[in-house]
């Protein structure tokens, strides 16, 4: 019975696990009426879950609803749909929808759906006035209530019959923006809007315009008034008078400026008019302004003024222009049409024009000092006009030009270029120099008072022929410069060195060193050196010639070393031979006597090494010996003396050192003498 029970159970518990099974087919989430909603429409999220059950029986539904990633509401519920209620739809509601649900621990996502909520909500605009002065400020206030940050709001400035004057503010926190604005003058009845603008996926929305806002704009002060005295038509020398006035709402701050084109000629502060006199001239013609300012408020009023001409300008005539000093110079001033006026003539100075006679007449004798621009004045009712100026140049002749080397020597180096210079102590500027090679004109220099030539073509036979001219507008002509000669310097080149004797040299006895050049000018500078570890100079002598002879007395074995000259001239360029070796050795009679004492000394010794033989063989051998021995030893003598030499470098004797000697020495004095030839 009990394992009846047992089965029994066992199946019932299957009965019931299979009623418990389900899953889900998808979750689906729809917009109701569309994904397209105008503002302040109502509008509905729907999340469906298809959810498929073995059996029929309940579940609790858990719907979760986000906007944009953000959850925005939850529900539960036993039906398989839900739905996010919107009454009023704003643009803020615009973005991306999903829904999640989640049923016994399992969780199903919907997809995500994009809703535009197009249009925006009516922005509210509000001005702290409502009346105004120019100048002053109007602030205004736009708000979008029912918006979400960020927003961009623009202001409008409605003027009549002109274009509105836009401004744009970005909001990133707040759904309100405030703007400034200056009442400009002139500005009379103003209307202000503004409109808002938030950017979605698809561009951007706008919202409607705002209530237009009306401010009512009074003048602090009216346009000015110009006007003048006697008339807008006067003649120079009659007095004129401008008078600026206006009408002010506040004596605050007022300032009014009188000026012609960009010359402020008068201005006063905190007065309502302005006065300005003058007698007339006719450069008081043209245009002149009057401008009230107040705070950023200005306005102005023009008026043009003529001024008739009471006499044209005087004109002055020269006799002539350009004259040479101590000759004669007449001015004449004049008025076309008019004889009878004040005149006088000035010359101008930097420090004030000098007054040199009252009269329309002037005749003097110039000096260059006269040279100058002049003018004559003329003077009718007060009125003073002033002629064009006239340049009067008067000159003194030149000097006699000199012609110099810039460097101050009258050398220069062959291949280098030759500057010089050609200057006239007196003469009146511009002064045209001239520069002459030869009988070739170089060049032409306009300048004060001295001018400069470079020739940089100098060969072997440019030594003169240098000269230059100088003239000015004098009428004396022409003056010209002795003529410059110029040393031509021509480098040191191809220095050598030789001696005698050449290679080896006895000691004691006497050396000849040579040093020659190729080519250079003479005085040359000749220097020996013998190379140690350092230079050592040994000889100098400056000589008019291109070579020269050292000769260095009784030469030592110390001497042995290596030589070389250097050569050099006023080309300041040292040219250095190549070195050459001389070697100091031992005289012929030295090798002799040397030999001689060698020979001497093996002399000596073989006799004390024979008589110590003999003596020991004499002591051995007793009586009969030393017979024997005194019958040798006059053939050893005669052997000794009839025997041939060996070996010549044995000889020994003055009468071959000397004749050595001599040899040596022929030798070298034909070297010698071939090298001295060259």
């Amino acid at each position: 019975m009990y394992l009846a029970f047992l089965v029994i159970f066992l199946q019932c518990s299957e009965l019931y696990a299979q009623e418990k099974v389900f899953t889900f087919n998808r979750v689906e989430i729809q917009v109701q009426p569309s994904v397209r909603v105008k503002n302040g429409a109502p509008m509905s999220i729907i999340c469906h879950a298809d959810i498929i059950k073995n059996t029929d029986f309940q579940l609790k539904h858990n719907f979760t609803f986000f906007k944009d990633g953000k959850l925005v509401f939850m529900t539960i519920s036993d039906k398989k749909v839900a739905q996010y209620e919107i009454p009023v739809a704003k643009s803020s509601d615009t973005g991306d929808y999903e829904c999640t649900v989640k049923v016994d621990g399992k969780l199903g996502f919907s997809n995500t759906t994009y809703v535009w909520v197009a249009g925006m909500t009516k922005p509210i605009l509000t001005a702290d006035k409502k009346e105004v002065l120019e100048g002053e400020i109007v602030k205004l206030r736009c708000e979008l209530p029912e918006e979400v940050p960020p927003l961009v709001f623009f202001f409008r400035k409605i003027k009549t019959n002109s274009a509105p004057k836009e401004k744009r503010i970005l909001e990133q926190n707040q759904n309100f923006s405030e703007m400034e604005y200056y009442v400009e003058a002139e500005d009379n009845i103003l209307q202000f809007d503004c409109f808002g603008k938030r950017q979605v996926r698809s561009g951007w929305d706008s919202s409607q315009h705002s209530n237009k806002t009306l401010v009512t704009v009074k003048e602090s002060f009216i346009k000015p008034t110009l006007i003048t005295r006697p008339s807008n038509n006067i003649t120079e020398g009659d007095p004129i008078e401008f008078e600026c006035s206006t009408v002010v709402a506040q004596m605050r701050d007022i300032e009014i400026i009188f000026q012609k084109n960009r010359t402020i000629l008068k201005s006063v502060r905190d007065k309502k008019f302005l006065k300005y006199s003058t007698v007339a001239t006719q450069e008081d013609s043209g245009e002149y302004l009057c401008k009230v300012e107040q705070g950023a408020v200005s306005k102005t009023t023009k008026l043009n003024v003529f001024v008739s001409e009471l006499f044209p300008k005087p004109t002055l005539f020269a006799s002539v222009t350009e004259l040479d000093e101590n000759k004669d110079l007449s001015l004449n001033c004049s008025i076309n049409g008019l004889r009878r006026a004040n005149f006088s003539i000035l010359r101008k100075s930097s420090s004030g024009d000098i007054l040199l006679k009252k009269s329309r007449f002037l005749a003097i004798k110039v000096n260059v000092n006269d040279t100058g621009s002049y003018i004559c004045k003329a003077e009718v009712k007060g009125i003073v006009k002033e002629s064009k100026p006239v340049r009067i140049s008067v000159y003194a002749p030149v000097s006699k030009p000199t012609l110099s080397v810039v460097s101050g020597s009258p050398e220069v180096v062959l291949g280098k270029p030759l500057q010089l210079i050609c200057h006239s102590a007196m003469g009146t500027p511009p002064i045209t120099f001239t520069f002459y090679k030869g009988n070739e004109m170089r060049k032409n220099v306009t300048n004060d008072t001295y001018a400069t030539f470079l020739d940089e073509d100098i060969g072997l036979n440019d030594n003169g022929g240098y000269k230059c001219d100088a003239r000015n507008n004098h009428s004396s002509g022409v003056k010209t410069s002795n003529i410059l000669n110029v040393t031509v310097i021509v480098p040191i080149r191809g220095a050598s060195l030789g001696s005698v004797p050449y290679g080896e040299v006895e000691v004691g006895s006497d050396t000849a060193f040579l040093c020659s050049v190729k080519e250079g000018s003479w005085p040359i500078d000749f220097k020996f050196f013998k190379k140690t570890d350092h230079e050592v100079l040994l000889h100098e002598v400056r000589e008019y010639s291109d070579r020269t002879i050292w000769h260095k007395r009784t030469m030592k074995r110390k001497d042995t070393g290596t030589y070389y000259c250097m050569a050099s001239n006023r080309a300041s360029v040292d040219v250095r031979s190549h070195p050459i070796t001389i070697s100091v050795i031992l005289a012929a009679w030295q090798k002799g006597v040397i030999a001689a004492f060698v020979l001497t000394a093996m002399a000596g010794a073989g006799a004390v090494a024979l008589w110590w033989f003999l003596h020991k063989k004499k002591k051995a051998k007793g009586p009969s010996m030393e017979m024997s021995g005194s019958a040798l030893a006059p053939n050893l003598t005669s052997e000794k003396l009839t025997r041939p030499p060996s070996d010549g470098n044995y000889y020994s004797g003055s009468g071959y050192i000397e004749d050595n000697e001599n040899h040596m020495k022929s030798t070298d004095e034909s070297k010698g003498n071939s090298i001295l030839k060259q």
